[in-house]
């Protein structure tokens, strides 16, 4: 398996502290985070990790 280089890991990062960004300025936050929720879950899927296990019930 390929460790994560320090760019990659900073890039990761910032794009966590601009969505945490764009949800405080949201003028629908809670539609801003099921969006951004979506993107996570097929980003997660798209490597073979399932999230069903992590959903708070």
């Amino acid at each position: 398996m390929d460790t994560m280089n320090e760019k990659e890991l900073k890039d990761i990062r910032l794009k966590e502290f601009a969505d945490l960004q764009r949800i405080k300025k949201a003028l629908d936050r809670d539609s801003e985070i099921e969006y951004q929720e979506r993107i996570l879950k097929a980003q997660l899927h798209s490597l073979g990790i399932t999230t069903e296990d992590l959903e708070m019930k």
